[in-house]
């Protein structure tokens, strides 16, 4: 909140939601403590205080570790989406792939996080390229219909009807992870 807000008609008139906006849009509407009762003026100097502590832990913190944190939160994210039923592999994968060009951008440079961080990464994408199998298998099994079952050894109808099976790998294809 700006304590001394800038008289009316003194600056670019910024409405939110306009194309001029830029970022300050995003930002909550500026408000003049003068204009707050007594409690919600102190609220609001505490807020003030909390958000200038949070940012000096910040600026203490080493970069590496920060970015570490954040790279676990895209593992998380990436998690949560492999785990809905059925999985969203499109919203994971988005989540994996960022988590790997943060990782592979700043290798040598994550300290002691980043085996941490590359092994977690390995994981999510066996978890991914397993899951993907699997829900390939389902659906091919749910598309072809019932047959009777037969002592002997069933012929392919056409190759190009199959689905090909998926290499085993720890790491999913580019095609899925690009």
């Amino acid at each position: 909140m700006d304590r001394n807000p800038p008289p009316p008609g003194t600056g670019p008139a910024e409405e939110p939601g306009s194309d001029q906006a830029g970022a300050g849009a995003a930002a909550a509407p500026k408000v003049d403590l003068d204009d707050l009762s007594p409690e919600e003026r102190e609220r609001a100097e505490q807020m003030i205080r909390d958000m200038a502590e949070a940012r000096e832990r910040l600026l203490s913190a080493p970069a590496a570790a920060v970015v570490a944190n954040h790279g676990m939160g895209l593992y998380e994210l990436a998690a949560l989406h492999l785990t809905q039923q059925p999985p969203n592999f499109s919203e994971a994968v988005v989540a994996i792939d960022a988590m790997g060009a943060v990782t592979g951008a700043l290798a040598g440079r994550l300290g002691d996080a980043e085996a941490t961080l590359n092994d977690a990464l390995g994981q999510i994408r066996k978890a991914y390229v397993q899951l993907k199998s699997q829900a390939a298998a389902d659906e091919a099994q749910a598309a072809s219909p019932e047959k009777p079952q037969s002592s002997e050894p069933e012929e392919p109808e056409s190759s190009e009807t199959e689905e090909p099976e998926e290499p085993e790998s720890s790491e999913p294809e580019e095609s899925d992870l690009a």
